[in-house]
């Protein structure tokens, strides 16, 4: 196992209790993404799992839907990804994306896995939970972020114009601020 399958792992896992802990009577509650709510948020995230896959020729195959079982949705979803990373010949297969050549394995790093993390708040927000989210991962997303085209990175469905916090804010209102959420 790779550092990069191990971090997909540790946030997959804490997106996972995010999702578990979602009340039946909060699945509707407005997310900080948006025009979505929280189950849409997780359609969302369990669907960019699948785009990935894509990118390499992959699927993520028949998976419970995201209306009728949230929580099954995204196990069998990141049980795709994770089954892809635990395998070097597939994690290593590579594609041309919008950053030019890399490996699944990579991409999952800088996209899904840093995703997770913003997800994480974005549904622990929606649904009023604490995000629990870890400053040295927090930390390490927001050097990664900081890292990418402006053009790129600011976008419709990646980041909105950062939201101005003070510089002696915590490392996760730090990242979502960062990111266009208003912590």
């Amino acid at each position: 196992m790779t550092d990069i399958s191990e971090r997909y792992r540790r946030n997959a896992d804490h997106f996972a209790g995010l999702v578990r802990g979602v009340p039946d009577d909060r699945w509707s509650g407005a997310s900080p993404c948006e025009d979505w709510t929280a189950r849409e948020l997780v359609g969302h995230v369990v669907e960019t799992q699948g785009l990935f896959l894509g990118l390499v020729g992959a699927a993520l195959g028949d998976v419970p839907s995201v209306d009728d079982d949230p929580a099954a949705a995204w196990d069998a979803a990141r049980g795709v990804v994770q089954a892809r990373l635990d395998d070097p010949a597939l994690a290593g297969a590579e594609f041309d994306g919008v950053l030019g050549r890399m490996s699944f394995e990579q991409a999952v790093d800088t996209f899904l896995s840093t995703d997770l993390v913003v997800h994480s708040w974005d549904l622990a927000r929606a649904t009023e939970q604490d995000d629990g989210i870890d400053p040295a991962e927090a930390e390490r997303v927001l050097e990664g972020a900081r890292q990418l085209p402006p053009e790129r990175f600011r976008s419709p469905y990646v980041a909105g114009p950062e939201v101005q916090v003070p510089a002696s804010a915590d490392a996760v209102t730090r990242l979502v601020a960062f990111y266009g959420r208003t912590p």
